[in-house]
């Protein structure tokens, strides 16, 4: 149980997310997409990271990223905290456990997700994988630090997507 990594294709994710809209991965556009698992809403840990994520947010937008955050709640434990953080992006909900098994991101006998970070091209292809349970706020400057990386790559090559040139 280590999780996805790069290089490996990822697995589709087609769920319905706390803004009520159907997310599916292999249909985003853009640079990348940045999933991130997380244990538990509402817990102090995922509380903070998710508003982390929040409050980058438009950096990540304008870098071309779509985020995307997941965690074993039902929809409508994810509804009220997508609502209570104030988060931007969908949160989806994964309380059958298909999306983090089908990722080997489930923590045994808890059942809930592993706190791992993915980078998602838009060939469904893992570009960088992020894992630190304890130290949250790395996440966020790993992704802030990889997308960056990666718009800067895509803008030299001419690459990068319509309107982030």
């Amino acid at each position: 149980m280590s999780g996805p990594s790069p290089g490996q294709r990822a697995p589709e994710i087609d769920a319905i997310a706390s803004n009520g809209r159907r997310f599916v991965l292999s249909q985003q556009e853009g640079l990348c997409t940045v999933v991130y698992f997380f244990p538990k809403a509402f817990t102090p840990g995922c509380t903070a990271e998710t508003k982390m994520f929040r409050d980058n947010y438009v950096e990540l937008l304008l870098a071309g990223a779509n985020l995307i955050g997941i965690s074993t709640d039902d929809e409508k434990t994810q509804c009220d905290f997508a609502g209570s953080t104030r988060a931007p992006f969908p949160i989806l909900p994964d309380a059958d456990h298909k999306i983090c098994r089908s990722y080997d991101v489930l923590w045994p006998v808890m059942n809930v997700a592993r706190r791992i970070t993915v980078i998602i091209r838009p060939d469904m292809i893992v570009d960088a994988v992020f894992h630190h349970e304890v130290q949250i706020s790395r996440h966020r400057d790993d992704v802030l630090r990889h997308v960056n990386q990666m718009f800067k790559r895509a803008r030299a090559s001419g690459d990068a997507p319509l309107g982030y040139r």
